[in-house]
């Protein structure tokens, strides 16, 4: 009888025949940082220190810098629609914290107002809209009447600096 051989299996299976595990650097060594380990979580605080992960936080401190954090959140949405949504999601999100109590350290979490959210966006849109982005365009030249209108000539090194 044949036995079943998945294509995962099969690549390691060939990889081994043609001898690229062989000699591999550390084959037959202990693992670094197994001995002596008390606690039976050394792994994942070891991933956490070389991989640079921030614990998460308990869900009414995450929603906390949530609302701390929103104008930020809502800086790059291009609508008022868009803008209140995600006002409105963090909001119901609250209130379903208030209604479930989750671990954690008991944390009050005040709601945001939409309309104060949305009063702040469209003030910081204006600011940037507002604000010159570069030098005043180039007056075009006056139409001489014959044939259609010449376009100045394009810098190309203005463009790509």
């Amino acid at each position: 009888m044949d036995r079943y051989e998945s294509w995962v299996d099969r690549q390691i299976r060939e990889a081994q025949e043609r001898g690229e595990f062989d000699n591999l650097r550390g084959a037959g060594q202990p693992i670094p940082g197994m001995k002596d380990r008390p606690d039976e979580n050394w792994w994942v605080k070891g991933l956490i220190e070389r991989e640079g992960i921030k614990p998460p936080l308990p869900p009414a401190m995450a929603l906390r810098k949530e609302v701390a954090e929103l104008p930020r959140t809502v800086a790059p949405l291009r609508d008022e629609a868009a803008v209140r949504e995600v006002a409105e999601d963090l909001n119901a999100r609250v209130l379903d914290l208030r209604r479930r109590p989750s671990g954690g350290p008991p944390v009050f979490v005040a709601g945001v107002d939409v309309e104060q959210v949305v009063a702040g966006w469209r003030a910081a849109v204006a600011e940037r809209t507002a604000a010159p982005t570069g030098p005043a365009p180039e007056a075009a030249p006056p139409a001489t009447g014959r044939g259609r209108r010449r376009r100045p000539a394009r810098r190309w090194s203005r463009l790509w600096s």
